[in-house]
C-alpha cells in the first residue's frame, strides 16, 4: 500500500509542476524602448544633436552622459541596473550575440503585445486598429485556474488593452487609458488618482494617460487587491521616440525606471509577495538606428530586436547575459505560464518556455 501510494505521488508530481513553482508574476512593459540604451544608455550623437533634443545641453549631459556605456546605462535606468543586474538576469545584448527578437512580421504594438500574451505570432493580427483579440491570451487561462481566479489584472497607459487582451471574453480586471478605477476596488488613496488622472494634460490625446498615473494606480491596487498576476504596460517612451524627441525619451526610460524600483520595493515590504513573486520586463517591439530611430515598422531594419530582465522566485542571480544564443518574444506567454505551475495550453500554436532562466 505505502509503494503504490508513492507511485501515485510520483506519477502526480510528473504531471503538475511542483507547488514550489506556484508563484506570483508581475509582467512590465516598456513600449518601444531600444535595446540600444538598454545596454549603453543614452547615444550622445542623438543627446547631442539639435534635431532630436530641445532642453538644455549642459543638463543633458550631466544627468545621461559618460565615456563608459555601462556608466551611461547606469545612469539612465538606476534600478536595473543596480538591483536587477545584480540579482537577476539580462537578455538581449548584441554586443554578446545574445539575441531576442519578436516573431511576427509587423514590428509594432498590438502584433507584439499579442505575440507577449498568446505565445503566438499570428499574421492576421496586423493592424494597432486590430479589434478584440481572437486569440486566448495567457492571463486569462491563468485566471481559469482555481488558484487565480479573479486574481489577475492588467493596467496600461494605452486604451488598446480592452482589445489586445479581449476585456470581454477574458474576464480578468482591465484598467487602460483614462479608466477610473471602480468603487468596489477603490481607497481614498485610489479616488485621488482617479481624479488626478482626468487633470493632467492629455498630451497624447483621449487614448493614452501618462505613465505615472498607470503605475500609481497599478502600485495601489496591488496593495488593495493583491493580484497574484499583474501586467502594467508603460507608453511614454514610445509616444516621445514618435515625435523625435530624444530628451523626452531618455526622461520616459529614467522615470519608468523608478516607477520599477517602486512596484519590486512593494513586492519585497508585502508578506504576500515577498520570495515568491517573478518581475519580468520587456517590451513590445524595437526601434531603428541613427535617423530612424523615431520609428518601427516591418520595413525599419532592426526594429525586430529587443530585450528583457527578470528577477525574483527561482531566478538565479546571473545578470547581464553574454553567452551566445537566440530567444523569441513568443517564449514569454509559455514563461509565464511556467512560473505560475501551469502549462499553457489553448487552440493555437504557444512558443517554448525560456529554459535557460531556470537553469
Amino acid at each position: 500500500m505505502e509503494k503504490k501510494l508513492l507511485l501515485l505521488l510520483f506519477s502526480f508530481a510528473c504531471v503538475f509542476p511542483s507547488f514550489s513553482q506556484q508563484g506570483n508574476v508581475i509582467l512590465i512593459t516598456m513600449d518601444g524602448m531600444r535595446w540600444q540604451e538598454i545596454f549603453t544608455g543614452a547615444d550622445t550623437s542623438l543627446l547631442n544633436s539639435k534635431k532630436f533634443t530641445s532642453q538644455d545641453s549642459l543638463t543633458l549631459v550631466k544627468k545621461y552622459a559618460q565615456p563608459d556605456a555601462n556608466d551611461r546605462r547606469k545612469m539612465l535606468m538606476p534600478f536595473l541596473w543596480n538591483t536587477i543586474a545584480k540579482d537577476g538576469q539580462i537578455y538581449g545584448n548584441r554586443k554578446y550575440n545574445n539575441f531576442v527578437n519578436v516573431k511576427n512580421r509587423y514590428w509594432f504594438s498590438y502584433p507584439g503585445y499579442n505575440e507577449i500574451f498568446t505565445g503566438y505570432p499570428d499574421t492576421l493580427v496586423n493592424s494597432n486598429k486590430f479589434p478584440a483579440n481572437y486569440n486566448e491570451n495567457i492571463l486569462e487561462f491563468i485566471n481559469k485556474q482555481p488558484a487565480y481566479k479573479n486574481k489577475v489584472a492588467s493596467f496600461g497607459s494605452w486604451d488598446a488593452f480592452r482589445r489586445i487582451l479581449n476585456k470581454e471574453r477574458s474576464g480578468i480586471y482591465i484598467n487602460d487609458g483614462f479608466d477610473d478605477v471602480p468603487a468596489d476596488k477603490s481607497s481614498p488613496a485610489m479616488d485621488v488618482l482617479n481624479k488626478a488622472q482626468h487633470l493632467l494634460p492629455a498630451i497624447y490625446g483621449s487614448e493614452e494617460r501618462l505613465d505615472a498615473m498607470t503605475g500609481l494606480m497599478a502600485l495601489e491596487y496591488m496593495k488593495l487587491k493583491h493580484p497574484k498576476v499583474l501586467h502594467i504596460s508603460l507608453g511614454e517612451t514610445d509616444e516621445f521616440a514618435h515625435e523625435g524627441k530624444y530628451d523626452y525619451y531618455l526622461e520616459a526610460a529614467q522615470h519608468n525606471d523608478a516607477i520599477i524600483r517602486l512596484i519590486w520595493e512593494q513586492v519585497q515590504s508585502d508578506p504576500f509577495y515577498k520570495n515568491n513573486t517573478t518581475l519580468l520586463l520587456t517590451t513590445d517591439h524595437g526601434r531603428g538606428l541613427n535617423d530612424l530611430w523615431t520609428s518601427h515598422w516591418s520595413d525599419v531594419p532592426n526594429s525586430n530586436e529587443i530585450w528583457f530582465a527578470v528577477i525574483g522566485k527561482n531566478i538565479a542571480a546571473k545578470g547581464e547575459m553574454k553567452n551566445e544564443g537566440q530567444l523569441y518574444q513568443q517564449q514569454f506567454a509559455q514563461t509565464i505560464a511556467y512560473l505560475t505551475g501551469i502549462e499553457f495550453k489553448t487552440n493555437h500554436p504557444v512558443g517554448e518556455k525560456i529554459s535557460i532562466l531556470f537553469k
